[in-house]
C-alpha cells in the first residue's frame, strides 16, 4: 500500500546562493566575486490545504523563496519536496512581454500540459476575471503593473493548481480588484487548496492565513500560528522603524556579513569565466 503524503511543501536545510557583482573601485584585489546566501539552511513543512503567510523585510529572501517554490529557481543545497502542481502569481513573472494577453493565456496553459479544449474552457473565465477589455489583444509590454498583475492572477487562478503562490500581486492596482482576488482565494481556500501568501500587509496576512513564516536575513526566524508570528514580526518592524538611519545601517551591515558565504568552493571553469568577465 502506497502512503499518501499529507504535506504540500517540505524544505529540509535548503540554501540558495547568489554571486554578487564585484566592485570596480580598485580597492578589491580579489579576482573572485563574493557569494551571498539569499536563503540559508531553511527547513519547514506545510500541510496540504494550509494557507501560509510569508513575512519579512525588504531583501529578506521572500521573492527568492517564491521563485524556488514555483520551480523557477533551483536550490543549491538541501532537499525540497513539492506535492502537487504549483502556480506563481507575481508582477512581471511568467508573462511574455512580447505576446498579447490572450497569447499568454494559451502559452501558459500549453506549458502546463493542458489540452487545447481545456485551455478554451478556461479562457472565458480568465478574460472575465482580468477585466482587461481590448488590452487583452495588446502586447503585455504595453501593460501597467496593475494590468500585468490582473492577467497573471487570473491565469494562475483559473489553471486550477494544487498550490498557489501569491507574491505581492495584490500590492498594485485598484482596491476593487484586490478585494475580488481575496474573495476568489477564499473560495480556493474553502476547496482545500494550499496557498502561499507573500505580503507586507499584516492585516491581510492575519485575516487570510492559518499560519505564517517570518524570514529575516535569508534565515527562518519564526513559523507558527498566524497571529503569534504577526505579533512578533510587527514588534520587530516597529523597533526597526524607531531607530536612527545610522543604527539601521549597522543592522543591515551585520545581516549582510552573516549572509556572505565563507570559503566558497568555486569550480575551475567558473574561475576562468569570472576572470574573463573581470
Amino acid at each position: 500500500m502506497v502512503m499518501m503524503k499529507d504535506y504540500a511543501i517540505k524544505f529540509e536545510h535548503v540554501s540558495k546562493i547568489y554571486k554578487l557583482k564585484k566592485k570596480n573601485d580598485g580597492k578589491n584585489k580579489s579576482n573572485e566575486a563574493k557569494r551571498f546566501y539569499a536563503l540559508k539552511d531553511i527547513s519547514f513543512e506545510i500541510p496540504k490545504g494550509e494557507v501560509v503567510g510569508i513575512l519579512g523585510t525588504n531583501g529578506s529572501g521572500k521573492s527568492t523563496l517564491s521563485l524556488i517554490l514555483a520551480g523557477i529557481s533551483e536550490i543549491d543545497s538541501g532537499t525540497m519536496h513539492i506535492n502537487g502542481e504549483q502556480s506563481l502569481v507575481a508582477i512581471n513573472t511568467g508573462l511574455n512581454k512580447q505576446l498579447t494577453g490572450l497569447e499568454n493565456i494559451n502559452v501558459k496553459g500549453a506549458l502546463l500540459g493542458l489540452s487545447k479544449r481545456k485551455i478554451q474552457n478556461i479562457i472565458d473565465g480568465v478574460i472575465e476575471f482580468a477585466e482587461l477589455g481590448d488590452f487583452l489583444y495588446q502586447p503585455v509590454k504595453k501593460y501597467s503593473s496593475g494590468m500585468k498583475s490582473r492577467l497573471g492572477f487570473s491565469i494562475s487562478l483559473y489553471l486550477d493548481p494544487d498550490i498557489i503562490i501569491v507574491d505581492e500581486a495584490l500590492s498594485v492596482g485598484d482596491k476593487g480588484f484586490a478585494q475580488k482576488c481575496i474573495k476568489k482565494m477564499n473560495e480556493l481556500k474553502d476547496q482545500g487548496k494550499t496557498i502561499i501568501f507573500i505580503s507586507h500587509s499584516l492585516p491581510q496576512v492575519r485575516s487570510f492565513c492559518h499560519s505564517a513564516i517570518w524570514i529575516e536575513g535569508g534565515m527562518l526566524k519564526e513559523y507558527g500560528e498566524v497571529n503569534e508570528v504577526c505579533d512578533l514580526y510587527g514588534e520587530y518592524v516597529d523597533y526597526y522603524n524607531s531607530l536612527s538611519s545610522k543604527e539601521k545601517a549597522k543592522i543591515r551591515d551585520k545581516k549582510f556579513e552573516k549572509r556572505i558565504v565563507k570559503n566558497p568552493q568555486i569550480g575551475f571553469w567558473e574561475k576562468v569565466i569570472d576572470r574573463i568577465k573581470g
